[in-house]
């Protein structure tokens, strides 16, 4: 089987608890705060007097109530989300070429990416959808709302635009980069893969238990299949 990109001797003067703190700093600055304030979203939800399934979650929601700067604001808050995949692969670029190989980015395949990605998100996304509904069925997910923008010429890009900076985010961050450093800690691999569908599990915990459940399958699928083929393109 394959491995996933292997770690490399750390440079003189880079220590194991310069590794973690560079960790942490990432984490901090993307989906690590993400999961923070997801863990205090639902404590709050759970305490109100409603009921979980019966509380709403939006995810793209309106930010000025002038269409102009609801657009400036939308694009500014997407791009600077995507700052953090930047600094990893900044962290983890290689002199020779492929630059990103450590992230398992080569653009080597870009067609059997692009072909491998579509149909990995149909056989995770029929089954996630399934249990969103069954989670809302029995009462441990919110109703969750996709987008409240109003329908503008440039509400579908933006859409889009949130899509791919989700996407990116969360496989460069918490697959490639996470596996990567935890790697250069001297983590075995399943205690990684773990740690890192935990996470993403976490992250996703303000959509309710249905949600932290279904998001921590996803993650062993995306870790096993990094695992197996050390690419990060497909997924």
């Amino acid at each position: 089987m394959p491995d996933y990109p292997l770690a490399e001797t750390l440079p003189e003067g880079v220590t194991r608890g310069r590794i973690r703190a560079e960790i942490l700093l990432v984490l901090g600055l993307s989906l690590g705060a993400s999961a923070v304030y997801s863990v205090v979203q639902i404590l709050d939800l759970l305490t109100r007097s409603k009921s979980l399934s019966s509380q709403t979650a939006t995810l793209n929601t309106s930010l000025d109530s002038r269409e102009l700067f609801d657009f400036v604001y939308q694009v500014l808050e997407n791009a600077f989300d995507l700052v953090p995949v930047v600094l990893v692969g900044f962290l983890l670029w290689k002199t020779a070429a492929p630059h990103l190989a450590r992230l398992g980015i080569d653009f080597s395949r870009v067609g059997k990416d692009a072909l491998g990605g579509a149909g990995l998100a149909l056989a995770i996304g029929i089954p996630g959808l399934a249990l969103y509904f069954v989670g809302r069925a029995i009462g441990i997910t919110v109703d969750v709302v996709p987008t409240n923008l109003a329908a503008h010429w440039w509400t579908v890009p933006v859409l889009l635009l949130s899509a791919f900076r989700s996407g990116v985010t969360e496989e460069v961050i918490v697959v490639a980069y996470l596996f990567a450093r935890l790697k250069d800690l001297g983590w075995s691999t399943w205690p990684i893969l773990l740690s890192a569908a935990l996470l993403r599990g976490t992250y996703h915990l303000y959509q309710g238990f249905g949600a932290f459940v279904g998001n921590a399958v996803m993650g062993v699928v995306f870790g096993w299949l990094y695992m197996r083929f050390g690419r990060i393109l497909p997924s």
